[in-house]
């Protein structure tokens, strides 16, 4: 990015920016350090300075939660009146989220079993407690129906959120002519939050700066030595649905070149790593889905509808290495039945997590189904900021690929737009390290 200011002599110099990914990794080195200094020299200001950064950042994007996640919801089912065959490419793309979330927890139940994460870490039942904020079935089908239109709103209750807005949308489809004006301002309040919300990803390099610098801060070095064995098991199960799992299905499911899917998805899976926000990664995504081919009708209705329910990672991979770290710690055996439970919940109640920082609903959920006691959820609170970053990347990372996917096997993808995506830009921030190489 260039911002001309004027000289002397009416010239207009051009102060040249990092490109977007480079700003995103400076911030992360920055926010190690500032975050080393902060712990090591114990300077509260510094500390303080860092947390109000970073929940500033956080809060930012949670402000636009609500309102986006309800526009976007209606917005993307009224689109599918423009889509030939759009209860089938619903039907796939669901489809296509179960059989991913199959494959990621089949991957996370695998990697638990082979490493043993809550074996010799020296922490003890005693070192956990019982979450504020928990799942249960009943909650979670009981609490898909809200009691009123604005609680939902006011507890960010995303779920129930999803419900209203497929509600209404659905509602505008069955109005037809009738509900044009409805879907036009529907149309247009979601294009002023995705302008609003570019604003607060802009600011992404200095939240990135708060957000690491807190947790390094917070939580010091040390604290990655009880779970060393469960952050690498997280970080590798990710890493291999992330470049192993999404990449083979894009090869020979799709027919596509992976490469060029990464160099367009890169900012997406970026912003994703540091906000720790489907939601708030959402307009990026869509964007980076429509430069690879994707049909914008389509893309507008499989992007945010995998925001809020597409979770390989904080679903799937999480919940199953979580329910293995958290039986080992209090010394309870799992039977072939609790790994089919795991699978279960994993696949039918990724819905649970809604897009939103964090995973603690779905891990109590599992934990809860399986008779685990749900103070392990404790145990875990402490190292999740660490963890979150590599789910959310996946997360959105699948909300991205498996649109591709789909429109590829329904012969809907532009093959020739999909070749030539290797860059992409935030508001005329370059964020695709392709291109910045080739520059």
């Amino acid at each position: 990015m260039s911002t001309p200011s004027p000289t002397r002599d009416g010239r207009r110099l051009s102060i040249s920016l990092p490109p977007f990914w480079a700003q995103i990794l400076i911030g992360l080195v920055l926010g190690v350090l500032l975050g080393w200094i902060a712990r090591a020299t114990e300077v509260e200001w510094l500390g303080r300075t860092l947390d109000e950064i970073g929940g500033n950042f956080v809060q930012l994007l949670r402000l636009a939660v609500a309102p986006l996640v309800f526009f976007a919801i209606a917005v993307s089912i009224t689109s599918l009146r423009n889509v030939s065959n759009a209860a089938r490419l619903a039907g796939r793309t669901l489809l296509w989220f179960l059989a991913t979330s199959l494959i990621a927890v089949a991957i996370g139940i695998v990697i638990g079993l082979v490493t043993n994460p809550g074996d010799g870490t020296g922490l003890t039942p005693a070192d956990g407690s019982a979450p504020e904020t928990r799942g249960s079935w009943l909650d979670f089908l009981t609490g898909i129906i809200p009691t009123d239109v604005i609680t939902p709103f006011t507890e960010l209750n995303v779920l129930q959120i999803v419900f209203l807005a497929a509600a209404v949308g659905i509602a505008a489809l069955q109005l037809g002519d009738r509900a044009a004006p409805l879907i036009t301002f529907g149309e247009t309040a979601l294009e002023l939050l995705q302008k609003a919300l570019w604003w607060v990803i802009r600011l992404a390099p200095i939240g990135t700066v708060g957000l690491i610098g807190r947790s390094i801060n917070e939580y010091g070095w040390d604290l990655l030595g009880d779970y060393a064995t469960f952050t690498v098991d997280v970080y590798v199960g990710c890493a291999l649905v992330l470049f192993g799992v999404y990449p083979l299905l894009l090869r020979f499911a799709a027919g596509v070149d992976p490469l060029r899917f990464f160099r367009a998805a890169w900012p997406a899976i970026q912003l994703a790593f540091v906000s720790r926000s489907s939601v708030g990664t959402l307009p990026v995504t869509q964007k980076v889905t429509e430069r690879l081919g994707v049909p914008r009708e389509y893309a507008s209705f499989a992007v945010p509808f995998g925001a809020t329910t597409k979770m390989d990672g904080c679903a799937a991979i999480y919940p199953a290495l979580a329910a293995i770290f958290v039986a080992e710690i209090f010394d309870v055996s799992l039977g072939l039945q609790d790994y089919v439970l795991i699978v279960f919940v994993s696949v039918i109640g990724s819905a649970a997590t809604a897009g939103l920082t964090g995973a603690t609903v779905m891990t109590t959920l599992t934990l809860s189904t399986l008779g685990l006691p749900l103070e392990g959820v404790g145990l875990l609170l402490a190292i999740d900021p660490i963890l979150d970053m590599v789910r959310t990347a996946t997360n959105v990372a699948g909300q991205a690929a498996v649109p591709v996917i789909v429109a590829a096997r329904e012969d809907i993808l532009d093959r020739e737009v999909y070749e030539h995506a290797t860059s992409f830009e935030i508001d005329g921030v370059d964020a695709t390290p392709a291109r910045a190489a080739a520059a």
